[in-house]
This record gives structure tokens, sequence and C-alpha cells, in this order.
């Protein structure tokens, strides 16, 4: 028998030199990237079969509409008639220390008018027309909080439950949890333009098996999965004994030397890469889609066709069995003061960025929802919106308003969420939660228990102790839940 303590060496080149060489035959699959951008892997493989819930669940997907940046709560979903009327007059409670930079201390009204809508009546802002139409399958949470008060870190934490770094996201850990619903497509999803702030640890798979990353797609680029089609000088029976050749070389690597966690999981990346050639084209081609599909997107519309081809993207991945997709939203009209990388952050002036933002968004996000209802998938389907914190009360400047950790509102309709509820509440001004606060633990805590989770049983061994999504947190927020 040999003696595992001290294993012969194998007479095998090594790893890197051995995809140099064969770099030509695999080219197409971009081995190499997945070697050295575990950012990017096709994650779920053979290597997370489909796992049971711990209970059944009431959601099958989630659908996360991140608006990068924060939108403001006082000029969206969380209607305040004191800070109207007290335009220009001291902020009870305010504090230069909330924000980024430093704030007036001054009431800023919302520049927007306001409506009830639905028979909840709903307050929602004149930004979303189309999104108003649906409050009655929305249910809004006006008190959540966090500690950050930055992009990067607050959006790190809403995503990771911390602000630590290494931590692994909420997609990462779904799909840790449940499992690959589809083999040939990965079960985690991020759509993108420039990287929100935070960039790839906001989707990371932390310490988690790199097999839960997620894909990262660039809405900007028009090939929406780098070399994803097989090299035209290599055929399919090639392209197997290669993938086989590489399989064999790194399994018998790792099994000299141990439990190899990260090494196995790109093995599963390369298996997936091979089994979406023709998955993944399929899944987000959408010249198939009818002419009354791609008006209810905007896809027409220079200004809502990226944010509507993404959200289509995502109606159809979810379609196809992927259970967590994330759209982080780009800028809106250029000249509206918005940054690529964080377009809702009205720092400037709040009206003239939120108008353009929630016009390059609302149409989209209102048409997903109405397309999941109309094929019978909002009732399985979890749809969030919301972004990393809130905006202050006072003004920043005399249009603007600053970052605000105390107070933002998300929404969630379908997946066996409670329509037309409003839970928590802000104080009079909008400025800090006071009822029912909830920390981003809480969500984390209510968003697996939809998917059929236990946040305290969803653990995972790392450096000596058992981590979870959660932390040493989280409350489910049943008053939300559909009986």
């Amino acid at each position: 028998m040999s003696d595992h303590s001290s294993p012969e060496p194998l007479r095998l080149p090594s790893r890197r030199r051995f995809l140099k060489q064969m770099g030509h035959g695999f080219g197409s699959l971009a081995l190499s990237s997945l070697l050295h951008q575990q950012s990017q892997a096709a994650a779920t493989a053979s290597t997370s079969p489909i796992q049971p819930p711990h209970f059944p669940a009431r959601a099958k997907a989630v659908i996360w509409l991140f608006m990068t940046g924060a939108p403001s709560q006082v000029d969206t979903f969380d209607y305040k008639p004191e800070l109207q009327a007290h335009a220009g007059q001291p902020l009870p409670g305010s504090d230069p220390k909330t924000g980024f930079f430093q704030t007036s201390g001054k009431c800023l009204k919302s520049p927007f008018d306001w409506k009830q809508h639905g028979e909840s009546g709903s307050w929602v802002s004149s930004l979303f027309p189309n999104v108003a139409k649906h409050v009655d399958d929305m249910a809004f949470i006006h008190s959540m909080y966090l500690r950050a008060n930055n992009h990067a870190p607050a959006s790190i934490e809403l995503m990771c439950g911390s602000t630590v770094p290494g931590r692994p996201a909420a997609g990462a850990w779904v799909t840790y949890g449940l499992g690959a619903e589809n083999q040939n497509l990965p079960s985690y999803v991020v759509m993108h333009g420039r990287k929100p702030r935070g960039d790839d640890q906001i989707w990371s798979a932390g310490f988690l098996p790199k097999s839960f990353q997620a894909l990262a797609l660039d809405a900007r680029r028009k090939e929406a999965i780098d070399d994803i089609l097989r090299a035209s000088d290599q055929t399919e029976e090639q392209q197997r004994q290669a993938l086989d050749l590489l399989r064999d070389v790194n399994s018998d690597y790792a099994a000299a030397r141990g439990s190899q966690n990260d090494l196995m999981a790109r093995i599963g990346s390369f298996e997936l890469a091979y089994r979406m050639q023709t998955a993944a084209p399929e899944a987000m081609e959408i010249k198939g889609e009818s002419e009354a599909t791609r008006k209810l997107y905007g896809l027409d519309d220079k200004v809502t066709e990226t944010f509507g081809r993404q959200c289509l993207i995502a109606r159809r991945l979810v379609e196809r069995g992927v259970r967590f997709v994330q759209i982080f939203a780009g800028r809106g009209a250029p000249g509206d003061g918005s940054v690529d990388d964080v377009p809702w952050d009205g720092h400037n002036n709040i009206e003239t960025n939120h108008r353009s933002c929630a016009a390059a968004t609302d149409l989209p996000a209102a048409a997903l929802l109405a397309d999941l209802k109309a094929r019978g998938m909002l009732q399985d389907t979890l749809v969030i919106w919301g972004g990393e914190f809130g905006r202050t009360s006072d003004s920043q400047g005399s249009l603007g308003r600053d970052h605000n950790p105390h107070a933002f509102t998300i929404w969630m309709a379908g997946g066996g969420v409670r329509g037309g509820v409003h839970y928590g509440s802000t104080d009079p001004f909008g400025y800090k939660a006071v009822e029912n606060k909830v920390h981003v633990n809480d969500l984390h805590a209510t968003i697996l228990h939809l998917l059929g989770l236990n946040h305290e049983k969803l653990t995972y061994r790392f450096s000596g102790r058992d981590f979870r999504l959660t932390d040493v947190g989280g409350h489910v927020i049943h008053e939300i839940l559909a009986g």
C-alpha cells in the first residue's frame, strides 16, 4: 500500500504547463480564464446535484433587481407628507455623520407627485407609473437598515450579510443549499453593465467551493458569454476527448494530494461549460420572443432596452431552472448626473437623477412582473427590488441627497409573499427606521425561508466554525408571508 503521508511524486507536467501546451484545443472553452478568473466561472455542475429543502418551499427561484447606487425611499415608495410640509426647515434628528459627505440639516421635499394605487392604496411616486400597477402583488419593507454608509461595503453587507470580506453571497448560499435544478445551466447568474462598486465580492462564493460561484454577464457586450461556442476547427468528439483527458489529469492530481475542492470545482466548471454550449445560447436568445413581448419589456426603446433585455433573459433563465438571478441596473440617460457603476447615486440633483434611472427601469420591472404572472410563474418566483441603502431626508447641497444606511425600502413580489402589505415604518420624515426594523440578516432569513431553507441550519464549516448567511442574527418576517 502506498503511504499517503509521503506520496510518490507524479510524473506529470504541471497543470499550468499542460494547459498552455494544449491551449489551442481548449481555447473555445476559455479554460485559462476559468482557471485564473474564478469569479467568471460557470459554477454549478455535477458537483452540486439538486438537494431537498428543509421544508416545503413557496418559491423555486429568485430574481433580484438591484438598483445600484441607492434609490431614495422618500422619493419612491415611502410617502412622507411631513417632509413635504417642512421643506427648507431644520430636519429633526439630523446627523451630519449619517451620510458620506456633508448635508444641510434642512428638509428636502420630494420633487415628485404621489398617488395611491391598487386595492391596498399603496403610495407610489410618479417615478413608477408602470410598477405602481402591481402594488397589490408586493410586500413593502419600509424599515430596512444596515451598518455601512458607502456603496461597496453596503452592497457587500446587503448581499453577504456582513461587511467582512470573503463571505459568500446570498446566491451562492442558495445554490449550496439547493443545488442545481438544470445541470446544463449555472444555478446562479449575475447580469451587470459596468461592475458596481464592490464588483465580484458582491456575488462571490467566498469560502464556499467555487462550484457555487455566479456566472457574471456584462450587458454591454454583444456576446453574452465569452467563448461559449466550440472552435470551428474542432469536432465534438475531439472536444470531448480533450475534456476527458483534462478531467483525468486533474482527478489524478487531486487524488494524490488529498482534498482539492477548488480543483474539483474547476473540473465541474469545464464540464458545465461544455454542456452550456447548447443550453446557454438558447436560453439567452430572445429573437424568438413575440413582438408583443418585446414591446412589453421596452426592447425597441433605447432608454429601456438594456434593462428590458436583462429582465427578459432573467425570466427565460428562471423558466429553465436557474435558481438565483441578479440584475445590477446600469445608468439612465446621458447627462443625468449619474455614474455608470452607481446610477441611482443622486448626490447633486435627486429629481434629474431619479427621473432618468426610473425611466430606464420602471417599464422593464413592471413587464417582468406581468410576464411572470401571465405565465403562472410569479407564484413560485420571488422578485426583489431595492438598492444598497437609502438617502437622507435633508439635502446635500440644495437639490441632492446623501447616503443613508438608517432607512430604505425594499419590495418583494411573488414566491409566497403576501401582496399589498406594508411592513415597518420610518419616522415622519423618512429619515430613520423606527418600527419593526429589518436588518439584512432578517431579509436573508425570510428569503431562505421562502425557498424552503432554515437559515440557522444552512451552515458551512470554515476555519473551525460553522458559518451561515445570516451570521449570528436573522428573524423570518412572517407578517409578509402569504397564508
